[in-house]
């Protein structure tokens, strides 16, 4: 076996990218002598002689060529395998940049947390925050990973489904609707109604299905919190429709009930999407691929009012 450093390769390499000693030297920072003694230490390492000098030229020797294509192949590898290591330490020790819309804070924080069991190293920056900032966001490249429900089409992004996210008609308990099946969604028209804000996914949806069927209701209030939506429901203001998730928390002691309206749930999914060129650090890829394989195991506590949603 050839008896050679990766320091004499690398400075046999520079001289003959540069074609000279002197700029070799001058890239490596080295004196030319130096570059000299190393090259002609390998130079007897081979038994062959790798340049030859014609007028004030350098060129390579057959033996030369091929050692430099060996050496090129020998550093193109040790930089990929650099490049594994650090990833793999990546594992161990980063940040996260997440961003997700606003009704995704019910579910994704509890996957944050058993995935932060497994790498306790890791530090995540989640923001909360409507479609259209997350839109914002997508544009500035601000994050790794967004999760959301609906992925913006002018954008290129790698999108995968990976949750159902069905949207239901929530009222008070006491509404005069309760208890009655399979209600006309005609029904809905003129009913004091609590909106959710502009540039929320949750309200493109449903004046979808009211565009679809002509539906027209009484905008009460528009609040961009579905915590804030919850309350104004209690408080007798109007029905709204929100996110089965936003629901886990209630229990049948709780103040909200869902109406059995014709064509509810909305079926909708939760997406998680990427910019399609950027190409994902180790850590958001180990955290995507934690979001695909656990999130179907969840479990949702489900109260009294969401036993209807199993059909």
């Amino acid at each position: 076996m050839i008896q050679a450093t990766l320091h004499q390769l690398k400075v046999f390499e520079t001289v003959a990218r540069n074609g000279s000693f002197t700029r070799a030297a001058e890239e490596l920072l080295i004196t030319q002598p130096t570059v000299s003694s190393q090259v002609k230490q390998l130079t007897k390492a081979i038994g062959l002689p790798l340049f030859e000098q014609i007028g004030k030229s350098l060129y390579l020797t057959d033996a030369g060529k091929e050692l430099l294509v060996t050496c090129q192949d020998i550093f193109e590898k040790l930089n990929n395998f650099e490049i594994k290591v650090a990833d793999l330490k990546g594992t161990k020790q980063g940040q996260l940049n997440l961003a997700v819309i606003t009704t995704a804070k019910y579910f994704v924080p509890r996957l944050l947390g058993s995935f932060c069991q497994h790498y306790p190293g890791i530090d995540v920056a989640l923001k909360v925050t409507n479609h259209r900032e997350i839109q914002q966001r997508m544009s500035d490249n601000k994050d790794d990973l967004y999760v959301v429900s609906n992925p913006h089409k002018d954008i290129d992004l790698k999108s995968q489904a990976f949750l159902n996210n069905p949207l239901v008609v929530v009222a008070k308990k006491e509404h005069p609707l309760a208890g009655k099946k399979n209600l006309d969604i005609q029904e809905l028209n003129n009913c004091p109604f609590i909106m959710r804000e502009q540039g929320s996914g949750t309200r493109d949806a449903i004046l979808e299905l009211f565009e679809q069927h002509n539906i027209s209701v009484k905008v009460k209030l528009e609040l961009g919190s579905n915590e804030a939506i919850k309350q104004a429901i209690s408080g007798g203001l109007g029905i709204s429709i929100l996110s089965e998730h936003c629901l886990i928390s209630e229990r049948v002691s709780g103040e909200l009930t869902v109406l059995d309206f014709q064509h509810f749930p909305i079926k909708r999914r939760w997406f998680v999407c990427r910019l399609a060129g950027k190409k994902l650090s180790v850590i958001a890829e180990t955290f995507l691929e934690y979001l695909l394989e656990e999130s179907p195991k969840m479990s949702f506590p489900e109260s009294s009012i969401l036993a209807r949603l199993a059909k």
